[in-house]
């Protein structure tokens, strides 16, 4: 679980980061939640994408993506959801302490 300070320092990573994914039409779906925890592991925050006609409202998405991939919601604003898991094999983040 994120503290209020791990989450702070993350939206600030995140605020230069481009949406690596859109969700669609389609939803959310079992490619895109394999897409995205394969990104989570490369690069541990990433920012996705909610389009207007997607057919699930941006809290479903996000619901659906930190459990798919097991991944830690750190913020939504407007349609863009950002994301962080901790990498195993590649990690680039230091997160502060509590």
């Amino acid at each position: 679980m994120l503290t209020g300070k791990q989450k702070s320092f993350l939206r600030s990573e995140a605020h230069h980061l481009q949406p690596l994914f859109q969700v669609g039409k389609h939803g959310v779906n079992d490619e895109l939640v394999a897409g995205v925890g394969d990104a989570l592991e490369k690069r541990e925050l990433l920012k996705v994408s909610v389009l207007q006609n997607c057919p699930e409202d941006r809290g479903e998405v996000a619901e659906k993506l930190v459990g798919g991939t097991g991944a830690e919601l750190v913020q939504t604003i407007g349609n863009t959801i950002v994301l962080y898991r901790e990498s195993k094999e590649n990690k680039r983040l230091l997160l502060p302490r509590a």
